[in-house]
């Protein structure tokens, strides 16, 4: 968990860590594996599963609010060759002002 922490850290000065704990829980055996743990921008399959799966059904958010919290959470992290999947479900959730959804 600590790792995670950190790495959401370099974005996010102040961590929610029971938000953390919850992308954990939700990504569950997708962070065993390490293609599966990281978020491609460059993969447009890739950005719309996170858009119909993480987005939709955790965040309850719609298509295009989604589209455009993972539009942003790309140019944030663009410097960061390995996004870490758990770090860039989190900064969906800050830039869609939907945290209260992960505690």
């Amino acid at each position: 968990m600590a790792d995670h922490v950190a790495d959401v850290k370099k974005y996010v000065p102040n961590v929610n860590e029971a938000a953390v704990t919850s992308i954990v829980k939700y990504c569950g055996i997708a962070l065993r594996n390490r293609d599966s743990s990281m978020v491609s921008c460059s993969d447009q399959k890739e950005l719309d599963t996170v858009r119909d799966g993480f987005a939709k059904k955790k965040l309850e958010l719609t298509p295009e609010a989604a589209s455009a919290g993972i539009k942003a959470v790309c140019e944030k992290m663009k410097g960061d060759n390995s996004k870490s999947r758990v770090t860039f479900y989190y900064l969906l959730a800050q830039e869609t002002g939907t945290m209260g959804k992960l505690a």
